[in-house]
């Protein structure tokens, strides 16, 4: 026993301990409820995300959040604008555009405008063609009957229309109304089209084939606010030069 506690043995024992000691200061001891490195790089991704373990978020730095009132308010401002533009200083107008744009809050007249001329477009250049298929889906049932007889007219005698449309250098609101059942927006459209109509020998009847002219339409649209269906349809023309 003297022999195994030499003095060499005791020098050793003791420096073991020392290092222990200090090992256990640095690096402390387990408890058993440590995280393991998967836990610990899930809480860093947690974090980095900004949200807690239950999912709640933690914001670092709120999001703006864009009040209601402040859309409304930029919404009256646009329609106001909007009114005065295409109301052109005529206060009827103006109070008919209004009454349309409470009654539907989808309603605009600068996007009303641009479909109208788009309408006006596609609704002439399909009575040239004899397509009556664009013009039922367009046109209200007695403007829509009117347009199909003149079709089958100038087809049982044989003619022909050669249609080009140019453009719509003018458009304007005339008249625009709410009553009970529907809103009513009269547009005026001043066209440039080549048109020339032949007979079925090829001769031509009327217009000029190689000459831009000028046509001059009030239309009127209607459309119920109430509906689903956002499709004003045409329930009126009345042809001015």
């Amino acid at each position: 026993m003297d022999e195994f506690f030499d003095l060499p043995t005791l020098i050793v024992i003791g420096l073991a301990i020392v290092i222990l000691f200090r090992l256990r200061s640095v690096l402390g001891t387990r408890t058993g409820n440590e995280r393991s490195p998967i836990d610990r790089q899930k809480q860093a991704e947690i974090a980095k995300a900004g949200k807690n373990d239950d999912g709640s978020v933690v914001q670092m730095r709120p999001r703006p959040v864009e009040a209601a009132p402040a859309d409304d308010e930029r919404r009256t401002r646009k329609l106001a604008a909007e009114i005065e533009q295409f109301s052109h200083g005529d206060e009827s107008v103006a109070t008919g555009l209004r009454a349309i744009a409470d009654a539907d809050p989808s309603f605009g007249p600068k996007t009303f405008m641009e479909g109208a001329k788009s309408a006006y477009e596609m609704i002439v250049t399909a009575f040239a063609q004899g397509d009556r298929q664009t013009l039922k889906n367009l046109l209200d049932k007695d403007v829509f009957d009117g347009f199909a007889s003149a079709i089958s007219a100038r087809e049982a005698s044989g003619q022909k229309i050669d249609f080009t449309f140019v453009g719509l250098p003018k458009v304007e609101i005339s008249e625009a109304e709410l009553d009970k059942r529907a809103a009513q927006v009269t547009v005026r459209f001043n066209a440039e089209v080549v048109s020339a109509t032949r007979d079925k020998d090829g001769q031509l009847v009327e217009g000029n084939a190689d000459q831009v002219q000028s046509i001059a339409d009030e239309w009127t649209f209607a459309r119920n606010p109430k509906s689903r269906d956002p499709n004003w349809k045409l329930v009126a023309t009345n042809q001015l030069a």
